[in-house]
């Protein structure tokens, strides 16, 4: 039975808009109070997609959250009518209607940590949704999107749609965005590898200027949670100096497939010892392990960070040849442009090198890795998801057109407090859960 790895990209939301709300990502506060194009960042996300399907790969939509939230502007006391209720946060607490107003759940690499049914003893495909407690725009998400999750894998002959971690400092859960999966083929066994930036209990070194947003308790947890083995599993410390230098998530400074990690040289604590045990215990499952490390002289770790080489998407074709999915920022730095030339010229595990505009996402933080989640599915797993969420050329033009319809092409800050956006945004959510099949999933739909 073929097994496959799936990507699940988010839609970027209506409400899309650089409130510069996430300390520590450089890009989100360097763009903050700026102007957006909401029309643009949807249809570059949607165009990326497409791509990878005319391609071969199984490309999978994740519909945006509901923006802005009432449910928080209410829990946060802001009540009357809906419009009353923006009005006065946007009069007595802006920052609050902004965090309400993030459509920052685009991007999906932080929606969830995914364990394969080959890893799993129960032999289903296991979710846990991210707390991503470290930040109020975030840490609103989870419950929607173990919704989502639960409605596009709903089978539970098949599938495990687990709550988050408890919302606390101590089990501060960033999802796949610090979580990859190492195999010789997607559908063998294999070492789920798992990078965390500080320890609550364990202490240790930690960053000095930037926030540590995943911890090793919370890692842990999920790998306990989803039934994994010691044999199948690593623990890495994300180096504390890179987090200072913007590297928020391991997915800015490393990215991995099949048996390949490409990172850069200071990515983790004890960097050889991390390659090391991965290599020891992928040989156990007798898979080979290879390591693309960039040296800082060739591109230091401020270039991976403005370009995000490593927010970059690993993908396998069905020959076994690799590719690597950039951000056009990558042709524009001199020194990452050289790199990946002579990086495909080298005849090394990376065949092909894919360039995609992604500016509206990369403004606020995000790259081609941050716009996806990676769920490895079997045939019988995949025909178990819900149809109408794979990428094809009829759902391309669908949801082409619903963007052009429904979205704006320019959404300032000061845009957010227009009782109207939320009218919009409900107005193609609702429309979307159609296109989608996906039924009632909004709050304001049940």
């Amino acid at each position: 039975m073929t097994t496959l790895e799936a990507n699940f990209d988010g839609l970027v939301g209506p409400t899309h808009n650089y409130a510069g709300l996430s300390f520590g990502n450089v890009a989100s506060q360097n763009n903050e109070k700026s102007v957006a194009n909401p029309r643009a960042a949807a249809q570059q996300g949607l165009r990326k997609m497409k791509r990878l399907a005319d391609l071969g790969f199984a490309q999978g939509v994740l519909p945006p959250q509901e923006r802005p939230s009432m449910r928080l502007l209410r829990e946060l006391g802001f009540g009357g009518k809906d419009a009353e209720a923006i009005a006065r946060a946007a009069k007595d607490a802006p920052e609050l209607l902004a965090a309400a107003s993030s459509a920052s759940a685009m991007w999906t690499a932080n929606a969830a940590t995914v364990s394969p049914s080959a890893d799993t003893p129960n032999r289903r495909v296991h979710f846990t949704p991210a707390n991503l407690c470290s930040k109020l725009h975030r840490a609103i998400e989870h419950e929607s999107t173990r919704r989502t999750l639960s409605t596009v894998f709903a089978d539970p002959s098949h599938f495990v749609v687990h709550e988050a971690l408890p919302g606390t400092p101590a089990l501060g859960d960033e999802g796949a965005a610090n979580h990859t999966r190492f195999s010789a083929q997607y559908g063998e066994r294999g070492v789920e590898f798992f990078v965390y930036g500080r320890s609550e209990y364990r202490r240790g070194p930690e960053p000095k200027r930037f926030p540590a947003r995943q911890t090793f308790e919370a890692s842990r947890a999920i790998a306990q949670r989803h039934g994994l083995t010691d044999a199948g599993t690593v623990f890495a410390q994300q180096n504390p100096d890179v987090i200072d230098a913007g590297v928020f998530h391991n997915d800015v400074i490393a990215v991995g497939n099949r048996s390949t990690l490409f990172c850069h040289e200071r990515a983790f604590v004890d960097q050889k010892a991390v390659y090391d045990e991965l290599r020891t215990k992928l040989a156990a499952h007798d898979a080979p392990f290879h390591v693309i490390e960039v040296p800082e002289a060739r591109v230091s770790v401020a270039d991976a960070v403005s370009s995000y080489l490593f927010n970059s998407q690993l993908l396998s074709r069905a020959d076994g040849t690799q590719i690597l999915v950039v951000p056009q920022e990558c042709r524009e730095n001199p020194h990452v442009a050289i790199y990946l030339d002579e990086l495909v010229a080298s005849s090394g595990p990376v065949d092909e090198v894919l360039v995609f505009d992604l500016r509206e996402s990369m403004k606020n933080g995000g790259g081609p890795a941050c716009l996806r989640l990676r769920v490895v599915l079997s045939e019988e797993e995949r025909a178990a998801t819900a149809p109408g969420v794979w990428m094809n050329d009829a759902l391309f033009t669908r949801l082409d057109g619903w963007i052009e319809r429904h979205y704006r092409d320019r959404l300032a800050p000061q845009d957010l407090t227009d009782p109207a956006l939320l009218v919009e945004s409900r107005t193609a959510l609702d429309e979307l859960t159609q296109i989608l099949g996906l039924g009632s999933l909004y709050d304001f739909q049940r």
